[in-house]
């Protein structure tokens, strides 16, 4: 009950503070999904939660239930393929929930079929047209809207044994650094506590 009396008082000053970018980071059950969502509710105006997974199996399927169960049902939902997001949020106002540009990026990086050939520097290519739609992504927050995006830190674990998880690895840490230098508030969630790292949410 403190824990969330004090989120809820210490970020409002985020999400009532209109075109910015929030960047909340954390590994594998972290809490950063439920932490991003503390945000959102204490938002009192139109909140809509950008679901970017794409359902494949039965286990993905319950992983989404779960994160829908939790979501207020004012909520509104956008759902759709990668390469329309930037223009969604271009086009929708107040609170945008992103969750989360790591499922986001894991559909634009199996799009190409470079992403697991031998070929390095047409693998980069590719990269480079990903990092341009993630800056194109940042760019289109409206003056009235404030975007929340929920990613995960690879950094902290075991360097992958194959090519792809390589190199999925490293253009995730990339594309976090590049949301990172556009967002004005950064948190890293461990154990289901924040830190902020940049901006004005420290508590």
């Amino acid at each position: 009950m403190v824990k969330s009396t004090l989120i809820s008082a210490s970020l409002k000053v985020l999400v009532y503070e209109m075109k910015n970018i929030t960047l909340i980071l954390g590994g594998a059950r972290s809490g950063k999904s439920t932490f991003a969502e503390h945000i959102a509710r204490s938002f009192k105006g139109n909140v809509i939660y950008m679901a970017t997974a794409d359902c494949r199996d039965a286990e993905m399927e319950k992983r989404i239930a779960i994160h829908r169960s939790r979501r207020p049902k004012e909520w509104g939902l956008w759902e759709g393929i990668p390469e329309d997001l930037p223009n969604a949020i271009a086009d929708f106002h107040g609170l945008l929930l992103m969750d989360c540009l790591t499922m986001w990026l894991t559909r634009l990086f199996l799009s190409y079929p470079e992403s697991e050939g031998e070929d390095e520097n047409a693998w980069l290519v590719c990269e480079k047209k990903i990092a341009a739609l993630t800056e194109r992504l940042c760019g289109s927050v409206r003056d009235d809207s404030s975007l929340i995006v929920v990613s995960n830190e690879v950094g902290f674990g075991l360097v992958p044994p194959y090519l792809m998880g390589r190199r999925f690895r490293d253009m995730q840490g990339r594309m976090n650094q590049l949301v990172a230098s556009k967002a004005e508030n950064v948190a890293l969630v461990v154990a289901g506590c924040p830190l902020w790292v940049k901006g004005k949410g420290v508590f």
